[in-house]
């Protein structure tokens, strides 16, 4: 197929000269690379090296992504078109072009685009496909990828990125385009003098801005915290910084990595999960005495939080993070009278248990998801209108949002209220590791690990799949000590117990979760977005130590598994 498919795009005289040239510098390896598959949407979208290729991220591959999508909206909307898409981007190479691309695409079928002046957050783009009554949404994004990525989102009109089967429908009309040459798109400029392209700013700003701030559960105490600050170059420069400052925080920002630079080029990873992306922001808290150390990713919807305890900074994770959300806001409500008789908390399959049973204990029921923000959002939706009401949803890799205005994962508003609940400590002279620490003796001492085994290019993706499926032929028995309970198998939606089985009812996704005896747990999953192998680990016990060790053990005994496959 690579052969065949590189010969095409050799053959095009159109061919742009970057990528011209980037195709006759290419050796087989690099061809087979760039040509043996066709980029597919995982749990982020579409996302992958920026180059020539079918498996590439360029102009011609956004193209036939777009047909897919301007497809999908003009046969779902044929009297809707008008109402627009809403089309946003982050700082990364190639990130404008490849908006005003879509934009083009979306104008040959007659849908106008609404473009933001400049690099905006995921979720203010989910936030405004709702305000602005759009039939859908696009980020430009690669998320926390490093700089030789770009990426492709795609958003219903509650702003919420396509479930599965309404992506597989997008998926099928890309497919069925058969020469990504011929894509019919309108000129930039002609879509713009045809009211096909509408620029917006700063004034959804102030309506996202006025939404986020409701999320403040006591926003008139005085504010003691100080906060180090850092967007980590990407979306939330502007709009992150202002939200903290108009509710009266004192903010330090970090100078260097306020300016959106493609090449991230003060730090090693763009990713709040990783120590090292706080590099920078933990030498301003070190000069400045801050309390506390914010970081966004470079498209803003994830949050990493370090908090200074006995004179150094500790990064919590995203499940510790969620958990002390939960806690406070079911907590503060409750003091106020105001939590619901029913209200739903949502996580994922791969979450820590800590925040779940922390809602169970004030009442509110929790639903677990396939991993992938989408699904928490499609929940959000379907208790709309319900006797429920929506508290919070988190999963463990630093995605949160406190309320539902945003149908995906929000750093806004969760950088807004975190600064709320670290200041009530700052008052209290107690910090948010203390906080972590009582949840913990109030509700044990949960313990997760994440471990990313990077498997590059077609033959990593063959080992990923040989893996799993290992796993899957040769259930293992016991992991360490521990004897295996339950196997829940999500690609064939079977939960596999001792002596019966039952169905899982959540969409099918190449996903396996083993339960222990004591209920430690780990699951096995392909990245949706990175040439990655994912093992999720949790475990409970009486103390920290014990379940360090505990977590250990079970990551030691399973990649043993794994490199004996």
């Amino acid at each position: 197929m690579f052969i065949e498919e590189f010969d095409k795009w050799s053959a095009f005289k159109g061919l742009d000269n970057e990528l011209k040239n980037e195709l006759v510098s290419m050796n087989n390896e690099a061809k087979k690379d760039a040509f043996y598959k066709t980029l597919e949407f995982g749990t982020g979208g579409m996302r992958g090296i920026i180059g020539v290729g079918i498996n590439r991220m360029n102009k011609y591959t956004i193209r036939k992504a777009n047909y897919g999508f301007g497809k999908y909206l003009s046969l779902k909307y044929p009297e809707g078109c008008m109402r627009g898409v809403v089309i946003a981007h982050d700082n990364r190479h190639k990130s404008v072009e490849f908006a005003k691309e879509s934009a083009g695409v979306l104008a040959s079928f007659g849908i106008k685009s609404y473009i933001f002046e400049s690099l905006r957050p995921t979720p203010e783009l989910s936030f405004a496909v709702r305000h602005l009554n759009a039939i859908g949404g696009i980020v430009v994004t690669a998320s926390h990828n490093p700089p030789k990525y770009n990426g492709y989102k795609i958003y219903d009109e509650d702003g919420c990125q396509l479930v599965p089967k309404y992506a597989d429908i997008v998926i099928d009309h890309v497919n069925s385009v058969n020469d990504v040459f011929s894509i019919e798109y309108v000129e930039y400029d002609k879509a713009v003098e045809k009211g096909l392209i509408e620029i917006i700013g700063k004034e959804i700003d102030e309506i996202y801005l006025n939404a986020v701030d409701t999320v403040q559960l006591n926003q008139d105490l005085d504010k003691k915290v100080k906060i180090v600050f850092t967007p980590l170059h990407g979306t939330s420069a502007v709009v992150g910084l202002e939200s903290l400052q108009r509710n009266g925080y004192n903010v330090i920002p970090v100078i260097e990595q306020m300016v959106p630079d493609p090449d991230f080029g003060t730090v090693a990873s763009p990713n709040p999960e990783n120590k090292e992306a706080f590099e920078y922001a933990i030498k301003y808290g070190k000069e400045h005495n801050a309390d506390i150390l914010i970081a966004t990713d470079p498209d803003a919807d994830r949050l990493g939080v370090a908090v200074k305890h006995n004179n150094e900074y500790i990064l919590l994770t995203g499940n510790q993070t969620g958990a002390i959300m939960v806690d406070y806001i079911l907590r503060k409500r409750k003091e106020q009278g105001t939590l619901p008789l029913k209200g739903k908390v949502y996580n994922t399959v791969v979450t820590s248990e800590f925040g779940a049973v922390i809602a169970k204990h004030y009442g509110m029921e929790v639903e677990s998801t396939l991993t992938g923000f989408k699904f928490i959002g499609e929940k959000a939706k379907e208790i709309e209108d319900s006797e429920y009401e929506f508290m919070f949803g988190y999963e463990e890799s630093y995605g949160y949002v406190v309320k539902d205005f945003v149908r995906d994962k929000d750093s806004i508003q969760a950088l807004l209220l975190i600064s709320e609940i670290a200041n009530l400590g700052i008052l209290k002279n107690k910090t948010l590791y203390d906080y972590l620490l009582s949840l913990y003796e109030r509700f044990g001492y949960y313990k997760e690990d994440l471990v990313n085994i990077a498997l590059e290019g077609a033959s990593g993706e063959e080992k990923i799949k040989q893996i799993i499926s290992s796993f899957r032929e040769n259930k293992p028995l016991k992991i360490g000590t521990l004897g295996v309970v339950t196997v829940e198998d999500y690609l064939v939606s079977k939960r596999y117990m001792l002596n019966k089985e039952e169905d899982i009812l959540l969409p099918k996704s190449n996903v396996l979760k083993f339960v222990l005896e004591d209920g430690s747990w780990f699951v096995l999953r392909p990245s949706g977005t990175e040439p990655k192998l994912k093992i999720y680990i949790g475990v409970l016990d009486k103390s920290l130590d014990l379940s360090i060790n505990k977590n250990k053990i079970i990551k030691d005994s399973v990649l043993k598994i794994i490199n004996n496959i």
